[in-house]
């Protein structure tokens, strides 16, 4: 809701109040600042029902439209590939989370895993190192078709020249010199494959300003024995006399939550191409149809596991029609026969 403010300025004549505006030496009551709110106005709001819905039809299949036409990003003026080679860094996309499930190996092991499906990824721009930050190169990456109403026109503009809809989320991947792609390039869940370990990024839950035991898990102090309102306070929070005062960083109460998180290391049970749903092992930060960023994995551990991947990305026209699921080797496919008889 936008609301704006209005003054309206009066000229003192005595002991009476008049305005300019009004009739001469009709006198009004004193008028201060008039607060006048406006709200702003959707595309939808003064139509009837079925235009609204034809308006609805209309956008998605103007975007499928869209995304449709690139789907072969080689059709025109293909960019130079190159080899993987170690140290190769590539681009990440951006994917929506589904919910959690479990999963059981075939030792009979149970992981909880949860599911991220890629919706409407596509590269948008290309950042040279000298754009960027002077050290590597980066690119744009947006996810989940948006309304193109509430965007800004700087925006709009990166949108029309890679020919895809308006984007939802738009976030940057940095990547090595090798490894750019053309904007207007679909990215696909098979981007990663099973076995791969990756770091996902998105925003925590919120949960408002909470005490220490919430917030850092502190034990809290004695039920009894002469505590009075002091069963869950932190206790003291000074070093004493010297230095006298309390380090910046202690655990305290605040705001918890609502903040950017990382998990690392985390394995791909499983990938589903036709739906592009990525099986990830264990919980990632952020709520229900939440957006977040799906990279290569940083940990230097963990590198084994991005020998030759598809590079610099998955593309359909070079690598074909792939199985409508991928598993790891160690996962347990409950379609598959457990028993045989000879």
């Amino acid at each position: 809701m936008m609301a704006t403010r209005s003054c309206r300025f009066l000229l003192q004549r005595g002991a009476q109040l008049v305005s300019p505006l009004a009739a001469a030496g009709r006198p009004v009551p004193l008028l201060g600042c008039v607060r006048t709110v406006k709200t702003t106005t959707w595309f939808e709001e003064h139509l009837t029902e079925d235009n609204q819905k034809y308006m609805r039809r209309l956008l998605g299949e103007e975007f499928r439209t869209q995304t449709a036409e690139k789907l072969n990003p080689l059709k025109d003026e293909p960019w130079p590939r190159h080899g993987w080679t170690e140290g190769s860094r590539r681009v990440g996309l951006v994917a929506v989370k589904l919910g959690m499930a479990p999963i059981w190996t075939k030792t009979g092991e149970r992981h909880p895993v949860t599911l991220l499906q890629v919706q409407d990824c596509h590269v948008l721009k290309y950042l040279p190192k000298e754009e960027f930050d002077g050290r590597t190169a980066a690119l744009v990456v947006g996810g989940k078709n948006a309304s193109p109403f509430h965007k800004a026109e700087e925006e709009m503009e990166m949108f029309r020249n890679a020919g895809v809809p308006p984007k939802q989320k738009v976030t940057i991947f940095k990547v090595s010199d090798n490894a750019i792609i053309k904007p207007g390039t679909p990215l696909y869940a098979a981007h990663f494959r099973p076995g791969q370990y990756v770091d996902i990024t998105a925003k925590s839950i919120g949960k408002g300003f909470q005490g220490v035991m919430k917030r850092w898990g502190f034990k809290g102090q004695p039920a009894t024995h002469g505590q009075t309102k002091t069963h869950r306070r932190p206790g003291a929070s000074g070093p004493g006399g010297d230095p006298a005062k309390v380090f910046k960083g202690k655990k305290m109460p605040g705001r918890m939550g609502n903040t950017y998180i990382t998990a690392h290391g985390l394995k791909i049970w499983r990938v589903n191409t036709k739906y592009n749903v990525l099986y990830v092992h264990g919980t990632v930060p952020g709520h229900r149809n939440c957006l977040l960023k799906v990279r290569d994995t940083a940990l230097p551990t963990r590198q084994s596991s991005l020998l030759n991947p598809p590079f610099p990305t998955y593309f359909t026209e070079e690598e074909g029609d792939l199985d409508e699921d991928l598993y790891d080797d160690n996962l347990f496919v409950h379609t598959e026969p457990s028993l045989t008889l000879t």
